[in-house]
């Protein structure tokens, strides 16, 4: 595997590299699947108010779920909030493996000197753990995880990619975000930075493209390779 030119290019002119969580480091929802999840927090959400359970139905995203239901109900997204953060700390000790490549991306960003900080719109909690029960911690220097009760504040929100700049005492056009969606590439865009796009599924090179990403990439491993 050869990383391409513009792989290569955007991660040595970065001084710190942010990583999204949901995929490029770990597959939240493997063993816990999203569409449940998203279904048992509907239910939740409309037994206080049952007036969103229309506006809920079919939503299989538990983060959408939990924006929908700030924008009705700031005081039953707290309730619904809480229920999310121990889905998903429940479902990373059943999502497997890190993604594969991924911690050897994490390790050459640290041999490389550069800081390293977890983006994301998961809880911070649930990374903690997921690094905690596979011995990574010791490759982050932060973790900035969705704010409590601030879901509108979730990428493409530039807040956590602000605020992990902030930590590792870089400034935001020094930092490279490396995700696999959309929302990824805008927030590191509305920050300043520059973004990796993690194209995991076939479809997903073209619209991380679209959405002016620096690279692609397909393969976790060959940002250890560009980096190396």
């Amino acid at each position: 595997m050869i990383p391409s030119d513009s792989l290569t290019r955007t991660l040595t002119v970065a001084e710190a590299v942010l990583f999204d969580f949901d995929g490029p480091l770990c597959d939240v929802f493997a063993g816990l699947p999203a569409p449940q999840v998203a279904r048992d927090l509907t239910c939740l959400a409309a037994e206080h108010d049952p007036q969103l359970r229309a506006k809920l139905a079919g939503v299989s995203d538990p983060l959408e779920i939990l924006r929908l239901t700030y924008d009705s109900d700031r005081t039953l997204s707290s309730r619904v909030e809480d229920a999310l953060i121990a889905a998903e700390i429940a479902a990373v000790q059943v999502a497997g493996n890190p993604t594969e490549g991924g911690v050897e991306a994490m390790v050459a960003a640290r041999r490389s000197g550069r800081p390293i900080a977890v983006v994301t719109n998961n809880s911070p909690d649930c990374v903690r753990s997921f690094f905690d029960l596979h011995g990574l911690s010791y490759l982050v220097d932060d973790v900035v995880g969705r704010v409590p009760h601030r879901p509108d504040l979730m990428k493409p929100n530039p807040c956590a990619v602000l605020h992990a700049a902030e930590q590792l005492d870089v400034p935001p056009a020094a930092c490279v975000l490396i995700g696999d969606s959309l929302t990824d590439i805008q927030a590191a865009h509305a920050a300043g930075g520059t973004a990796i796009g993690y194209a995991n599924k076939p479809h997903k090179r073209e619209a991380l493209t679209a959405a002016g990403a620096e690279a692609i990439t397909e393969d976790m491993r060959a940002i250890a390779l560009a980096l190396g």
